[in-house]
This record gives C-alpha cells, structure tokens and sequence, in this order.
C-alpha cells in the first residue's frame, strides 16, 4: 500500500519545521514527542492548530513534525506555517481560505544585528555632550 503524505517545509525566525499530513485521527507528535509535552503553552497551541481549525481538518490528519533552531514561539510559527503548505499541498482550494487568513506569508521578522560602536541593534552608548 502506498503511504499517502503531504509535505510543507515552515520558517519563522530561525526555525524550521518539517511537517508531514498523513490521513488519520489527528494527532500530532514533534520531535518524536507528544504535541501537549513539546508545545506545553495554550497560546502556541492555539497558534498552531489555526490552519487546521480554518480548514475544517482537525481530525483528519496525523501530523509528524520535524523543528529545528529558535525558541519555542519561532518554532511554533514555523510549524504552522509548515501546516499551512502542506494542507495546499494536499488541497489547492483551501490556499484563497489560507490566503485570507493571513497564513500562507512567511514572516520575515528576524533579530536585527548590533552594530559596531553601539550597545545592540538600535540602542546607543550614553551620550555626553562635555
């Protein structure tokens, strides 16, 4: 039998997420662990399970998860994001619904660098006019 999965890759910060739809009772596992002990934060539940609600999927998919780098926000972002493509994947009409949302975008936002001669990225040593 062949297996039936879709795939989307997600980013956000310096995250990545390797997300995998295969059809199933909606379950969610990442890094090998259970989704409620990897993400123990409501709101980044909330944040990931977004393109699922919207798309009426909930428990249709089993969802195996593969993150790496940033912390647990970026992840959570790159792993929604990384739903999101892997649902127009299996379904190109859901995209114009993702679309709307807001979800299919990549968010670019990163950690601006510090600059030379400065305490960080925008903040200033202590002017001294004398």
């Amino acid at each position: 039998m062949a297996d039936i999965q879709y795939y989307g890759t997600g980013r956000r910060k310096t995250s990545t997420a390797r997300v995998y739809l295969r059809p199933g009772s909606g379950a969610i596992t990442v890094n090998k662990r259970e989704f409620n002990a990897y993400f123990p934060n409501e709101a980044l539940q909330m944040i990931i399970r977004q393109p699922l609600r919207l798309t009426e999927t909930v428990e249709k998919f089993d969802i195996l998860v593969n993150v790496d780098g940033g912390g647990t926000a970026g992840q959570a972002g790159a792993v929604r994001h990384g739903i999101t493509r892997a649902l127009i994947e299996f379904n190109s009409d859901l995209r114009s619904t993702l679309k709307k949302a807001g979800l299919i975008t990549r968010d670019p936002r990163k950690k601006e660098r510090k600059k030379y001669g400065q305490k960080g990225a925008r903040k200033r040593f202590q002017f001294s006019k004398r």
